[in-house]
């Protein structure tokens, strides 16, 4: 399977701030990743590096292309989605679908159109009148509309309830995701995408402190609730973090046995904002980029 992204000792500079460090990973087709980072971290530096939007150190491949060289071919290729509550609110949904059909040249307006023929949204409908719902659903045809192989979305469900940031992922997924395309994702609501996700990637302080599939994840990073009369014990396996928990103490491990953690009560699987959580709260980590 080829790899979308190849990295190599890829940073950024902004002056004297290093706002992204070197770092060396591979993206391969088939993955939904998620990247993860405080405001400030380095997350829209990456992206903008994937995209072409900004010079960067190291080397860096994007479907084979140089993207800051070539990014005007590479762009034929990627479908890049920041808020999808905003769009140009002048326009009429129709003029809004000939305008990016203009702009992509792999967008297929009739396919738009068809998915919209099966909503209550008017073709000449002005997007200043449609509801944030409609607008997702705008928002969501173009997306569906561009064969692309990559598609980014940074924070792309923003300002949305809960019901359209669920069908705008879901849709995302069964209608848009195969084994030859990749999906990369930044969002702060991370409960609600985990499930999607393939691979993980956290970046702290400029930093990529960890990639990794969700599955590897379950096995190297555990939880468990402990007694009070036993937390000298688990003090000692040098826990990630801790929390009272209601007489308890929840605890939270990288690679410590099941077996052994089973001795003090039912291991349970880590969520990726608790472990987020985790490695951004500790001055060392035992994540790593491989």
């Amino acid at each position: 399977m080829m790899n979308i992204v190849e990295a190599n000792n890829l940073a950024k500079k902004y002056g004297t701030k290093q706002a992204l460090k070197p770092a060396t990973f591979s993206i391969p087709a088939g993955q939904i990743l998620g990247v993860i980072g405080a405001n400030g971290a380095g997350k829209s530096t990456m992206l903008n590096a994937l995209l072409g939007l900004t010079s960067y150190d190291g080397t860096l491949n994007v479907l084979g292309k140089n993207p800051y060289a070539e990014r005007a071919s590479l762009m034929n290729e990627v479908c890049f989605i920041a808020d999808v509550a905003t769009l140009p609110r002048w326009l009429t949904v129709d003029q809004l679908i000939n305008f990016t059909a203009g702009l992509h040249p792999a967008f297929d307006p009739a396919a738009a159109r068809a998915r919209l023929a099966k909503t209550n949204i008017k073709l000449g409908s002005k997007i200043k009148t449609l509801s944030k719902g409609m607008v997702a659903q705008v928002h969501l045809a173009i997306v569906l509309a561009i064969k692309a192989r990559l598609l980014v979305l940074d924070e792309p469900t923003l300002g949305l309830d809960i019901l359209n940031r669920r069908g705008f992922y879901d849709a995302i997924i069964s209608e848009y995701f195969d084994e030859e395309r990749t999906i990369i994702i930044t969002t702060h609501q991370v409960e609600e995408i985990e499930q999607i996700l393939s691979h993980a990637m956290i970046i702290r302080d400029g930093e990529v402190i960890l990639y990794h599939s969700l599955d590897e994840l379950a096995e190297r990073y555990m939880a468990v609730d402990v007694e009070e009369n036993r937390r000298a014990e688990a003090d000692a396996l040098k826990p990630l973090m801790k929390r009272a928990v209601m007489g308890r103490t929840s605890y939270l491990f990288d690679t410590v046995g099941h077996d052994t953690l089973a001795t003090f009560g039912t291991p349970r699987r880590v969520g990726l904002a608790d472990l987020f959580v985790a490695l951004n709260q500790t001055d060392t980590t035992q994540g790593d980029a491989k």
